[in-house]
């Protein structure tokens, strides 16, 4: 049996099909997203979406649906489907689904009368082109097939109304068609491993509804040209492969393209397989460069979560040629900045203050990961130049305190942490000062720094000047975060101790060097599993905070509002279980490999086979966001490859 595996009952229900979600991408920024029974409810949704390089990497979706008949005897049988004006849904092709399996590849049955057919989707690697094998298992009379593309040729966060602007012509390739709607886009070319029929009939299907995006409260309506369709007869036994790409493709390789690409999945058979499929599908390849998109549907490159996520995304599934890769180009846009102050035009937030800090902690994976001797050949230079640049007060936003050695930062006008949420262009929570992972981190990334070049006679000095400065902070730290009861002040400004209780503090106790002792560290662990444990990780703010918000509904403000005032995040939940082990030691593996359970279980909900971006602080703790997120996807497998490390070495 597999491990990822619908049944017709569930498929049919478009209650409960419609909120699962499939995502399969090509690591180089292109990705198609549907719901499981093929209705796209997100105007990011589409067959074919893809960054184009010349509109800032903006993903936009050019196919947006291919809707399949089945013809037998001269009567048709569409199988697709869409919503469309008023909740009405058409053609209804949902009612002949009789499995879905997205073990290795996504494989849809449907049975028609005595026809048996199924569809298998598949994305190249690092090529902005999609497949999709249709086999006709069982069939009692002559069958056709007719497929019917839907285009859409926008930004993938806008929406296409019907116009005159398009460009209706199509020009004949090999076995197929190619269409560019709107200049200044790709051709897609839209080809068959056989020849099929096309049958011109031009037409704008209109007021095409996603419920998604109507729940949200954002436009939700579109209309989507149609240029006409292909036809192919097609035998029982036989495959059609259908390629949708921004290049035109020789038709008799299709049959090979497909099956190489077959040969190189991970089957999702498992936990660990599942989440090591969706990490993979967060790498971009441009090139020299590689990077790791945020999440999807609407993810793109942003700094900090590259830093926080690329450990998990690549050490803990043995990539750690991926991680070198990534960290290289990562921390080329780092160094750049620290030189000048020059921002990356591909990765945001490099300028943000918190992006050294985390670059010091992924370098600490690393060395955890592959070794210290490794670490300090490949990342000593670096290490140094982020210490000092730090230690110097050369970050614009980043202000080491001489009197006490704690970091401060300016966040009243603009979030600088992850709680970044905004509101009339200003933070929600306007963290400032002396944040407490901040500090935290800082004082992490000294005793990391030192450790790292205690070998090296060279720098002798600077490694007395990092334990100088770690040593300074360490009390500093106590007496300014750590309160009566017993846990850590989320932020410090001034005279303002921030007394709301939040996942923050996690990080703080969760890392190899914390200013707090074992006993400190209980009584913050204590409030942390107490008041912010979920079964999907932390809480971003405890019940009994003032101000919390445990859904991640309603209007769009409404949302922002609650983003990080109570909905869990899955990847805290790695510096708790870090957390967890150091106070309790090998007796808490256990606890934590159940409160894994709870990730496990969302397998086969939201996105299948990964995790979306939030989960509601309450009961029953829905997914929400981005249906697929970078951190936590990582910050699961690093806890998976911890527990099995520990296992092993007991």
């Amino acid at each position: 049996m597999s491990y990822l595996k619908f049944d017709k009952n569930l498929l049919i229900n478009l209650d409960q099909s419609l909120p699962k979600e499939m995502l399969r991408t090509n690591q180089a920024g292109a990705y198609h997203c549907t719901s499981l029974p093929g209705c796209n409810t997100r105007k990011q949704h589409g067959l074919l979406v893809i960054p184009i390089p010349e509109m800032g990497n903006k993903a936009h979706v050019l196919l947006s649906s291919l809707d399949e008949t089945v013809i037998q005897h001269g009567a048709p049988f569409n199988l697709g489907l869409h919503r469309y004006k008023g909740g009405v849904y058409s053609p209804n092709g949902h009612k002949y689904i009789r499995e879905f399996d997205c073990e290795s590849v996504p494989r849809m049955t449907y049975r028609v009368g005595g026809v048996i057919l199924t569809k298998e989707k598949v994305f190249i690697s690092h090529e902005n082109r999609i497949l999709i094998r249709y086999t006709l298992v069982d069939a009692h009379s002559a069958t056709t097939l007719r497929f019917r593309p839907f285009l859409a040729f926008r930004e993938s966060n806008s929406l296409c109304i019907a116009n005159d602007a398009i460009n209706r012509e199509l020009r004949h390739v090999d076995n197929g068609v190619a269409s560019c709607l709107y200049e200044g886009f790709p051709t897609l070319y839209m080809q068959f491993n056989r020849k099929p029929v096309w049958v011109d009939e031009p037409n704008w299907y209109k007021d095409i509804e996603y419920v998604k995006d109507l729940e949200r409260g954002v436009p939700y309506t579109e209309d989507l040209w149609v240029p006409g369709y292909f036809e192919i007869p097609i035998k029982k036994g036989e495959s059609i492969i259908f390629s949708a790409g921004i290049s035109e493709v020789k038709p008799r390789s299709l049959t090979k393209m497909y099956e190489a690409e077959i040969a190189t999945r991970t089957c999702r058979t498992s936990f660990y397989n599942c989440l090591k499929n969706a990490a993979k599908q967060f790498y971009v390849k441009d090139g020299d460069n590689m990077y790791v998109i945020s999440g999807f549907p609407w993810g793109v490159v942003l700094a900090r979560n590259t830093f926080m996520a690329v450990p998990g995304l690549t050490l803990a599934i043995d990539h750690r040629a991926d991680f070198e890769a990534i960290v290289g180009t990562a921390s080329r846009a780092l160094l750049r900045y620290m030189a000048d102050g020059q921002l990356s035009s591909r990765i945001q937030g490099i300028d943000l203050p918190d992006i050294p800090l985390w670059a010091m902690w992924a370098i600490q994976q690393y060395a955890k990961s592959v070794g210290t001797d490794a670490a300090r050949e490949r990342y000593m230079e670096l290490t140094t130049e982020i210490i000092d640049y730090i230690l110097d007060n050369r970050h614009p936003n980043l202000h080491v305190d001489a009197t006490n050695g704690l970091v401060s930062t300016l966040g009243t006008s603009n979030p600088v942490s992850w709680m970044n949420s905004t509101l009339n262009g200003r933070p929600v929570i306007p963290r400032s000062g002396y944040l407490v992972e901040f500090n935290a981190l800082w004082y992490n990334a000294l005793m990391f720094a030192s450790m790292l070049a205690e070998t090296n006679p060279d720098l002798a000095e600077r490694r007395q000047r990092w334990t100088e400065a770690a040593e300074k902070m360490k009390q500093p730290f106590v007496d300014t975060f750590l309160n009566d009861g017993g846990y850590l002040y989320d932020y410090v400004d001034g005279m303002y101790a921030d007394p709301s209780v939040r996942p923050n503090m996690a990080v703080a106790i969760g890392l190899d060097y914390s200013p707090l002792d074992r006993r400190q560290r209980k009584t913050v662990l204590d409030v942390v599993t107490r008041e912010l444990l979920t079964p999907k990780g932390l809480r971003s703010l405890s019940p009994k905070s003032y101000g919390y918000r445990p859904f991640y509904l309603g209007s769009p403000d409404e949302r922002e509002m609650a983003l990080h005032q109570g909905p869990a995040r899955p990847w805290l939940m790695g510096f708790y279980a870090d957390a967890y082990l150091r106070v309790f030691g090998m007796s808490g593996v256990g606890y934590i490999d159940r409160m894994l359970i709870g990730f496990e279980d969302e397998m086969d909900k939201g996105c299948i086979g990964s995790l979306s971006q939030l989960y509601d602080g309450n009961p029953p703790f829905a997914g929400r966001g981005a249906v697929s997120h970078a951190t936590n996807v990582a910050e699961v497998l690093r806890t998976l490859r911890t527990l099995k490390k520990l296992n092993v070495d007991q």
